[in-house]
């Protein structure tokens, strides 16, 4: 019995910990860079092509453009991702877009709300990419897993990121 109750105790701890991740932490914040030896204006017309994300970004099956902005903030474009055999629907709307500087991308994936906010670089002929995201959610469980997969998420992009070094320095 006393067993019981120490079990019991250990596992009203934790989920209250859990919890409280919730109240506590309201965004996680992270960050990513890599830099490119290709010049600035290279490095941000292929980031921002849409026609070449699939080859860096493998997980998209597909994207469409929902609306499109001729100066690109605003511009809403609909991207389908596999995960492992899952089709998760997500929109992607560009909030920033200043040429060879900055570009902010808000994603709304099935309560998965995030920011990503690149900054382009020039250094020389060389360019770094520098994110820094924010992920919050709608749902208050999703907000309280999201501190404990800050790593998962902070590798996931910068592999994105590498993936994108690799494709730009290929050709």
């Amino acid at each position: 019995m006393k067993a019981i109750k120490i079990i019991l105790g250990f596992i009203t701890v934790i989920v209250l910990v859990f919890f409280a991740t919730g109240v506590i932490v309201k965004e996680t914040n992270y960050e990513a860079s890599v830099s490119i030896n290709k010049p600035i204006e290279t490095v941000f017309r292929e980031f921002n092509n849409m026609n070449s994300k699939q080859q860096w970004m493998p997980e998209i099956k597909s994207i469409d453009t929902i609306q499109s902005n001729y100066v690109k903030t605003g511009s809403i474009y609909k991207i389908v991702i596999d995960n492992n055999g899952e089709d998760i629907n997500m929109t992607e709307k560009v909030m920033v877009f200043i040429p060879n500087e900055k570009v902010t991308l808000f994603y709304n994936a099935e309560n998965i709300l995030k920011t990503n906010d690149f900054i382009f670089l020039e250094e020389g002929n060389k360019t770094t990419i520098k994110l820094n995201a924010s992920c919050t959610s709608d749902s208050y469980v999703m907000s309280c897993l999201f501190p404990y997969f800050k790593s998962t998420l902070e590798g996931q992009d910068q592999q994105y990121l590498n993936n994108f070094k690799a494709l730009l320095e290929e050709n």
